[in-house]
């Protein structure tokens, strides 16, 4: 079986502002009610430039999880994935887990090494070099597994410092809400899920691509004594994948076929028609797939 992610990446459908809440509550609805696994979004603060203009709708993630956790009750949220540079480490792990409590136990940690330096020139978020963003991506992870564990004592990193590392209350998902870590980045990103991920988030740019990177992510498991096969592989696919509904289950069979458990869609236009089309004709023939 292949569950189905829906990725919600725009606010811009219908168009007004006031519409924002009530269609991304509807869509969350209709993908919980047709067997949608998991529901993402993403963690920018500008719309990404190439994607859409940058002055269109975009929410604050960890607050749009929030309300999603209000409004659906059996889908594991999520942001896919969070920006490490947004967010003080300890402040973002306490995050993490206030909307684990309410969501009932259901956050997946997406998190990666933050990229877009348009919205954090613009909102005076700092922009280091490439080899410091990984450097805080893994002390980030560090911090926030001491702190979802029964050690309050401090933590000392090159670039961060937390005198107590207190949480309460803990995560209702123990030992801690899984972590993605969402990349494909072959000498730091896949090390990083190797050494603390316990799922990864791979580009569908083709079968024989993501092929090449769980190899890369096998090696690096072989290398840090983890098993590789208890990580969970996720795939966002690209492109209409409603306009050949056939052509989208064939290559997500053969993302089957490499150890892939879920593949992650994103809406196109409107996300309620969107996603009940999706619920019909893609989810319970993901389902069959064993």
């Amino acid at each position: 079986m292949v569950d189905l992610g829906v990725h919600y990446w725009s606010f811009s459908s219908p168009g007004p502002t006031a519409q924002i809440a009530p269609t991304l509550a509807r869509t969350a609805q209709v993908a919980e009610a047709g067997g949608v696994a998991s529901f993402t979004v993403m963690d920018h603060f500008f719309q990404m430039d190439g994607m859409a203009p940058a002055e269109e709708p975009m929410l604050e993630g960890y607050s749009t999880l929030g309300f999603l956790a209000g409004v659906t009750s059996r889908m594991t949220l999520g942001l896919l994935v969070t920006g490490v540079m947004y967010r003080h480490p300890g402040i973002l792990a306490k995050t993490v887990a206030t909307v684990d409590v309410l969501s009932g136990g259901r956050t997946r940690f997406g998190i990666g090494a933050s990229w877009y330096e348009r919205e954090q020139r613009g909102l005076g978020v700092p922009v280091v070099p490439v080899a410091e963003r990984f450097e805080r991506l893994e002390e980030t992870l560090q911090i926030c597994l001491q702190m979802w564990s029964d050690d309050d004592g401090p933590y000392t990193g090159t670039h961060y410092q937390l005198a107590e590392t207190l949480s309460s209350p803990q995560p209702l998902t123990r030992p801690h809400p899984p972590i993605l870590v969402g990349g494909g980045g072959e000498k730091k990103t896949l090390l990083l899920v190797a050494r603390y991920g316990d799922a990864c988030n791979l580009f569908g740019t083709s079968p024989e691509e993501v092929a090449h990177k769980l190899d890369v992510l096998r090696a690096h498991c072989d290398a840090e004594g983890r098993d590789y096969d208890a990580i969970t592989k996720t795939v966002l696919l690209g492109g209409p994948v409603l306009a050949d509904v056939d052509a989208t289950l064939a290559a997500a069979e053969r993302y089957a076929a490499l150890g892939v458990t879920e593949v992650q869609v994103t809406p196109a236009g409107d996300p309620v028609a969107f996603t009940e089309q999706v619920v019909t004709d893609l989810v319970p023939r993901l389902r069959s797939m064993g």
